[in-house]
Order: structure tokens, then C-alpha cells, then sequence
């Protein structure tokens, strides 16, 4: 960069950033730095180790190919005194860096960048300064160069200093918290706007794909519009940004304070000429997610635990307290689809027994307290592998089990009087809003006030306990029945509408999890206590043959059913290159796929309550 380039980006502020898109073919951006006034014992500088909402330690700075550092003309050295941290030579004048980061990392996370589209995280690329945290920063993001790129636009929330949404240039940020909370998204996408409570939102598309963007908007501003009315307001932003990068095979978001970034498989979007028809599986999956992300805007991102409102960056920063920020908000998310009419009942209880399921057939929820999941989660929880159903349970799933306990807790203690809408709405009030950290016992202190009464035995069962609660009697009390039986089959993941007597023979178990790979089944994990496990196979083996006969992922259930429970097959596998062969004894399958459905005929007070519950009238017929 040119010195006068290079004179033009310091602001008034001190701090500025300009990053370039370099040759995006090679997966480059360039960002070059100028501070002000650096202090005179030596600027110190870093880069996080993790991305907020993403608990797990990265290590961003290990994309960092070149960096180097100047004052005036002058080259200043730059010492690393750790993994993420450099400190300058004394510097009396502007001091300069030009750094280069690696940015092949297709998710929501990080930074990715080819001649398709470009994006990044601020935890990415830009270099924090040390001391000066609070000071406000410039940004100038540039165009790549070249002709193929001159349709170019960028997408993010950033505020802009002059030109419009959607235009490369200069931005703004209070401090280096803010500047680091805007995801940017940049390349020849798709847009469509709508309006919720005054605001413009808007969704950007990336990648190869075909929608009804008239039908998602309108889903996705119901869903906006639902979550608004339920905390009362909108927070305070000038618009909101669903960032989304469409591929094959994808699934995951992650919340930012006026913006999502999410991806998704693009045949999960909406199908163009589907606007009368029901709600796919994959489109419903899709806007649970934002549904989810969208609910974040208040629970995570501003009603937070204390130890997030001044995170270490640096380190982990642990708190008990996920199971209700990522927990809850899983049961939201969902539950507002129902309430908004995005889908129907039956299909949200779906959903529900599909989660139970998902709970249910993992005994690690027996081991580990949904506030133990959520201490751990750096180092369990986002570093699974193949024992983690036996060992860990999620704080997201279970989570969203005990939000719907302590909702239906709360309901009955309060003669259906009081919910946990009206905790949350409590926790927006005089935590969100004010921007006061939620303590660690602050949740349930509240959600005692909410009850009347002492919710001690709750929390310690079912939040600080491994207990299940009992599902089964909560929804009784809105006129669902519940009912636990054997999987059908490896597809089946639970469902609604099968009925308490539903007429089922269950075939015998193995118990363990296997994928087809090398032509052979592989098992992904092995059950504790299961049949697979008693007879001494692993996670990893592959499955060759039972009795003689080669086995495959089309034909393993047919194989099973084939040899009676309690009598023995002869299994050959291969572990790592070795043939090996176990005496597999058949076991019946567990009960562990749970069935939701609507009782017949409740009376005027359950259906009241079942109204109440999912924001219908009775006199909908649902």
C-alpha cells in the first residue's frame, strides 16, 4: 500500500482497518492497520481464540500467513510473546501493519474467500489493540480487483459511513466489541427486504440455489413479528441482516447483535410455485433456525450471564447458565412456528417428540447435568466424539426439555396464570434492556418470584440433577399423549400422530449407530451396555458380514431380524486393518423413540390451556 493510502485511513479515532480481497482465488484477505498514538512502551496486539456464541477454543490467529509492522518509513519489529498476542518496538509516530489472513473456512464462524463470494467474522481479521478496547473504529472494505468482480456487493450492519445497504466503503464502530459483531458477507447474492416493528430486515442469499423469496419473506417476517410481540419490543437497531450461504449439505447459525449469519442446504429453501403448499421437512428446519437465531437478538445478545458482558476473548470463560440461553431459546424457536401459524400443530408436536427422542436415546443425559453440559461445553460439547452419547448430554437439547418443565412448573404453580413468557419477558426488563448481567443463580431467583414460590427441588432435579422430567404429565395437562417404543428402523427419529397402542413388533437391537463407508457399515458410535458393546466392538469397526453373510446398509435390519433375540450371531469386522470376529447375542430394541398426539375430545379447561400454551384459539379447530 501506498503511504498515501495508507495517511488516508487513520481517522480521528486512532484505529482503522482496510481489507482487500487479495487474488480471492488464493483465499486471501489483506487487511492493513493504522493506529495513532500506539502506546510508547510498545504496542501490544491480538487476535481472539474464540468467536462469541460459539463456545470453543479456534485459535484464529493460526490463519495469519504474513504480518509486518512499520513506523513512518521505518520497520518495526514485532515480538510474539504468546499463541494470539504480538507487542511492536516503541513506535512516537503511526504505526502501521499489513497482515494477511487464510480464509478457507466455510462456515459461520471464521472467514472464507474465493471467486464466489467472500466473508468474514471481525474475531477473524481484525487485530484488537491492546488498551483501547473502548475507542471507536473506521473500517474501508474494498472490492476485489478486476472486471469479475465489478457486480460485486457487500451485506452486513456495520454503519456505514456514507454511500448505501449493500455498497462497498467506509463503516463504523463504537468500540472493538461492536466492530467484531457484525459478520460481512460480500459477492453477487440474492436480496429481499421485508419490515418488522418499523425496521427494515433483510436477507442476503449466497450460492447456487432456487427459492420462493416472496414466501420466505413473509414466513420469516410472521416469525420476526411473533418474537417482537412476544418480549414487547424490538432492540434498539437500524435494520437486521439474515446472512445465508446455501450448499449441498449444511446446517448451522450463529447470532450476532443485528444480524445472522446461516447456512443451510439449498434444497432446504422454499420451492418456487410452493406457495400453497405445506411446509417441507427441510423448509421447516430452516426456519426454526432463524427462528432461533432471531430470539438470540434478546436471550444471548443483550439478557446475558455476567461473565459474558466483559468476555476474555483470550480464554474460555465458563458459566452454568447455557442450558437456559441456548436451551430456551431452542424451545422457542420451534414453538413460535406454531404460534405464528408457519406450521401446524401436528407438526410442531413432531418436532417436539423428535427432540425427546433425540434426548432419550443418549445415556450420557443420566451422567451430566444440563448446568455440567454447560460449564464443560469447551471442552466436551464442542469437542464430541465417538463415546459423547454415553458420556454428555446437550444443553440445547435437554435444555429445551427443562424450559418446557419449568414453563409447564410455572403454569401449574400459578393456576395457568403465569408462564415463562412472563420470566423471560422479566429477564428482557431488568437484564436485557438495562444491559445488566444475569448471575449465576439469577435465573432461578426469577423464575421464584414468577412461581410465588420456592423452586429449589426443580432446579437441583433438573437442571443441577440428571433427572428426566416427567414430560409425559406436563403435557397431559394440555391434552397430549406421549408414549415411548422401539425405533422402526434407522430413518425413524420419532414422530406425532402413532397413538399410545399403536400396533408394533420391534425387532432385535444391536445397539449402536453405523453409516455406510468403503462399501462396508461403520460403526459411528456404540451404546453403553448394548448388545454391540457386550460383544466387545468398538466405534470405528467395519462391518463385513453376521452368520457368513456380507451385510450392508440397505440389508442390516433384515439380517437382525433374522436371528431371534437371545441367541447368538457370529459377526466379522475389520478394525483398522485387522479381521476380527465376536459373538454378537441379540437384544431387544429400546424404547426410545417417543410418539406425540393430540388426546380425543379434552374439555373446555384443557383446551384452554392447550390454546394458551401454543397461542391458538379454541375455535380454530387445532
Amino acid at each position: 500500500m501506498g503511504d498515501a493510502i495508507m495517511r488516508e485511513l487513520a481517522p480521528d479515532s486512532g484505529i482503522s482497518y482496510q481489507i482487500q480481497p487479495v487474488f480471492p482465488e488464493a483465499h486471501l484477505f489483506q487487511v492493513v492497520m493504522a493506529i495513532s498514538s500506539p502506546d510508547p512502551q510498545g504496542q501490544r496486539l491480538t487476535l481472539p481464540a474464540w468467536i462469541p456464541g460459539s463456545y470453543m477454543i479456534r485459535d484464529f490467529t493460526r490463519n495469519i500467513v504474513t504480518i509486518e509492522a512499520t513506523c513512518g518509513d521505518e520497520r518495526v519489529a514485532l515480538e510474539k510473546i504468546d499463541k494470539q498476542t504480538w507487542r511492536c518496538d516503541p513506535c512516537t509516530s503511526e504505526l502501521r501493519l499489513v497482515y494477511r489472513v487464510y480464509a478457507w473456512d466455510l462456515s459461520v464462524r471464521s472467514a472464507h474467500l474465493d471467486t464466489t463470494h467472500g466473508y468474514f467474522n471481525g474475531t477473524s481479521v481484525f487485530l484488537r489493540v491492546m488498551g483501547r478496547e473502548s475507542n471507536p473504529c473506521q473500517v474501508e472494505i474494498l472490492r476485489p480487483d478486476g472486471d469479475a468482480y465489478r457486480n460485486w456487493r457487500l451485506a452486513t450492519t456495520l454503519s456505514p459511513l456514507g454511500g448505501g445497504f449493500l455498497g462497498f466503503g467506509r463503516f463504523r464502530a463504537e468500540n472493538y466489541e461492536e466492530l467484531i459483531d457484525h459478520p460481512v458477507e460480500m459477492g453477487t447474492f440474492s436480496h429481499a427486504a421485508f419490515e418488522v416493528a418499523g425496521v427494515p430486515h433483510d436477507i442476503v442469499i449466497s450460492g447456487r440455489y432456487t427459492a420462493d423469496m416472496k414466501r420466505l419473506c413473509r414466513d420469516l417476517q410472521a416469525i420476526c413479528t411473533g418474537h417482537v410481540e412476544f418480549f414487547g419490543e424490538l432492540p434498539a437497531m437500524d435494520r437486521y441482516l439474515f446472512q445465508v450461504m446455501a450448499v449441498g449439505d449444511g446446517y448451522g447459525g450463529l447470532e450476532h447483535r443485528s444480524s445472522t449469519s446461516l447456512i443451510c442446504k439449498r434444497n432446504d429453501l422454499p420451492a418456487p410455485g410452493g406457495e400453497d403448499q405445506p411446509v417441507s421437512g427441510g423448509y421447516r428446519e430452516f426456519l426454526g433456525l432463524c427462528s432461533h437465531e432471531y430470539f438470540h437478538l434478546w436471550n444471548v445478545k443483550r439478557i446475558r450471564p455476567q461473565v459474558f458482558k466483559t468476555s476474555d476473548l483470550t480464554r474460555e470463560v465458563h458459566t452454568d447458565l447455557l442450558w437456559a440461553f441456548e436451551g430456551i431459546t431452542s424451545y422457542y424457536d420451534d414453538l413460535e412456528l406454531a404460534r405464528s401459524g408457519r406450521i401446524t400443530p401436528d407438526s410442531y408436536l413432531e418436532l417436539l417428540a423428535r427432540l425427546i427422542t433425540r434426548v432419550h436415546r443418549g445415556s450420557g443425559r443420566l451422567k451430566q447435568s444440563v448446568a455440567e453440559s454447560s460449564y464443560d461445553t469447551w471442552t466436551k460439547f464442542y469437542k464430541q466424539d465417538e463415546n459423547a452419547a454415553n458420556a454428555i448430554v446437550s444443553y440445547y437439547a435437554k435444555g429445551a426439555l427443562v424450559a418446557l418443565a419449568l414453563d409447564f412448573t410455572l403454569r401449574t404453580k400459578t393456576g395457568w396464570q403465569r408462564s415463562l413468557d412472563d420470566l423471560m419477558r422479566m429477564l428482557w426488563q431488568r437484564h436485557g434492556k438495562p444491559d445488566v448481567g444475569v448471575p449465576e443463580n439469577g435465573i432461578e431467583l426469577l423464575a421464584q418470584e414468577v412461581a410465588g414460590c420456592d423452586l429449589g427441588g426443580f432446579f437441583e432435579q433438573f437442571v443441577h440433577g440428571t433427572a428426566d422430567p416427567p414430560l409425559k404429565d406436563y403435557l397431559g395437562q394440555v391434552g397430549i399423549g406421549m408414549a415411548f417404543r422401539p425405533s422402526r428402523g434407522p430413518d425413524d427419529k420419532g414422530g406425532a400422530g402413532c397413538g399410545e397402542n399403536s400396533a408394533f413388533a420391534p425387532g432385535p437391537g444391536i445397539g449402536a449407530r453405523y453409516r455406510a463407508e468403503q462399501g462396508h457399515l461403520k460403526l459411528m458410535s456404540v451404546s453403553e451396555d448394548g448388545a454391540a458393546q457386550k460383544a466387545g466392538l468398538s466405534a470405528g469397526d467395519l462391518l463385513l458380514a453376521i452368520d457368513g453373510i456380507r451385510v450392508t446398509q440397505a440389508g442390516i435390519q433384515e439380517a437382525l431380524n433374522r436371528v431371534p433375540v437371545g441367541t447368538p450371531a457370529i459377526v466379522h469386522a475389520f478394525r483398522r486393518d485387522e479381521l476380527m470376529e465376536f459373538s454378537l447375542v441379540m437384544e431387544p430394541a429400546p424404547a426410545d423413540t417417543c410418539d406425540l398426539w393430540f388426546l380425543p375430545d379434552p374439555d373446555i379447561e384443557v383446551s384452554q390451556r392447550r390454546a394458551h400454551w401454543l397461542g391458538i384459539s379454541r375455535e380454530s379447530g387445532n
